[in-house]
């Protein structure tokens, strides 16, 4: 007779979309992210809720502007550790061009973009990029643990 052991209770969620890389994809992608987050129970207007969305909205923005090849899409991965309520934003393009880390917050102040990913460093707790398989990267943040 053997004996069974309890299985861990599965503490990550996540969810996976494939959006096209234009505004209306970005808008989308964010529109997306506030719904799963619901579902989640990190409702609107709590800080990890707009924490969050800003990020979508950012890295979604730059798939679609920046990211973008010709009949190719952006992938949005949300992963929600719910004991640290933690959560790890990741958009994938099939562009080779990786934003340069050690350039952010250097936009032009009279340029009228290029500080997405300012904001970005600004409210995550941290943020890549990273190679993904086949064409591209992903560039992913993270929000910050909460401390009990």
């Amino acid at each position: 007779m053997t004996s069974q052991q309890a299985q861990p209770t599965v503490t990550v969620s996540v969810f996976t979309h494939t959006f096209p890389a234009t505004r209306l994809g970005a808008s989308l992608a964010r529109r997306f992210a506030s719904r799963q987050l619901g579902g989640w129970g990190i409702s609107p207007g709590a800080p990890l809720h707009d924490t969050v969305a800003l990020i979508v909205a950012e890295l979604a923005a730059n798939a679609a502007r920046h990211g973008r090849v010709p009949g190719r899409n952006f992938e949005l991965r949300l992963l929600y550790e719910h004991k640290t309520t933690v959560v790890r934003i990741e958009v994938s393009d099939t562009h080779p061009r990786r934003p340069d880390p050690s350039s952010v917050g250097m936009a032009d102040p009279e340029a009228d973009g290029g500080r997405g990913l300012a904001l970005v460093e600004a409210v995550a707790h941290r943020w890549g990029v990273d190679d993904r398989t086949g064409p591209g990267k992903t560039v992913w943040a993270q929000t910050e643990p909460v401390v009990s």
